[in-house]
């Protein structure tokens, strides 16, 4: 991942952080700190985040009103806070930036781009249309520049990347008839399953997946678990700015617990734990590659009970 798009999505998450609390209580700037701390540590160009935010929340007023101008079917309270975040980094840079440094068009890609990855099924349409009406409002400046080629990476051998293992689970518990799940939701508005690294210290470094996925778990939400089994694991390629690439192995199991209140730790990447009713999993949003994990745990415990 290039400094400036991660730069972007740090932006967006201590946005994000900062309107879902309407900005009470909150200094934006030890946000943006605690983001970078957490998620882009050595980041060389930080001086860009900075910069990115601070003329945001400046011309906050005006891009708001160009939004709203923009988007007259969507009153700025109904869009969602990842969208209008999006929209809100990408008309800062279309129309307040630098475009000896970011070409109009760059903008509205790299807008394009944060929907893709963090919006909705959706997101990405609708920023590539109100960004597409606020640039051909603007005379579409930089139509006649060529495109310079983009360079072919090379293919990633993920058999010579660093591993790190991580250990996840779906948590159930019995509340008198009633089968309950706990999820954590993340800064980007998905609900998830609550993971951890494992072996990330000196004293757990020779722990196992399932010693470390009781830990993490305690830590992240409070609960002690007991694992059934396990459910599957998905892997992904991370990209740290200093370090490189490395290969996210998560191991995700079934696991219960006692019914009690989630403890959610302090962090920058969630923002909400709870538990849930079985029927109303469905209406949550949650990321593609775990859905396939909720379905075989339902289909464990419904064995369970027979």
């Amino acid at each position: 991942m290039a400094n400036r798009h991660l730069s972007r999505s740090i932006v967006l998450q201590t946005l994000f952080e900062w309107d879902f609390a309407n900005g009470k209580d909150i200094e934006i700037q030890e946000v943006a700190m605690r983001n970078l701390k957490e998620f882009a540590p050595g980041l060389e160009d930080d001086a860009f985040v900075f910069a990115l935010l601070e003329q945001i929340i400046k011309k906050i007023k005006v891009i708001d009103e160009i939004i709203e101008k923009a988007a007259p079917d969507w009153p700025l309270d109904k869009i969602s806070y990842i969208d209008k975040n999006i929209l809100r980094i990408g008309l800062d840079e279309l129309l307040f930036g630098d475009r000896t440094q970011v070409p109009p068009k760059v903008a509205i890609n790299e807008a394009i781009e944060l929907a893709k990855t963090y919006g909705g099924e959706n997101s990405s349409k609708f920023i590539n249309g109100v960004l597409g009406a606020v640039y051909k409002e603007i005379g579409e400046p930089g139509k006649e520049e060529k495109s310079k080629k983009k360079k072919v990476e090379e293919p990633i051998d993920i058999t010579k990347l660093p591993v790190e293992k991580l250990g996840g689970a779906l948590i159930y518990a019995k509340r008198g008839n009633e089968i309950l799940f706990a999820l954590v939701h993340d800064v980007f508005g998905y609900w998830t399953l609550s993971k951890g690294k494992v072996g990330d210290t000196p004293e757990s470094k020779n722990e196992s997946l399932e010693e470390g996925t009781k830990r993490k778990i305690k830590e992240e939400i409070g609960l002690d678990i007991v694992i059934k089994e396990k459910l599957g694991d998905n892997q992904y390629v991370a990209s740290h700015p200093e370090n490189g690439k490395t290969l996210k192995k998560v191991a995700y199991f079934l696991a219960e617990s006692e019914y009690r209140e989630l403890q959610l730790e302090a962090s920058g990447g969630l923002d909400g734990a709870r538990w849930f009713q079985f029927s109303e999993i469905p209406e949550l949003r949650i990321y593609n590659d775990i859905v396939p994990l909720i379905t075989k745990a339902i289909e464990i415990i419904s064995k369970l009970k027979e």
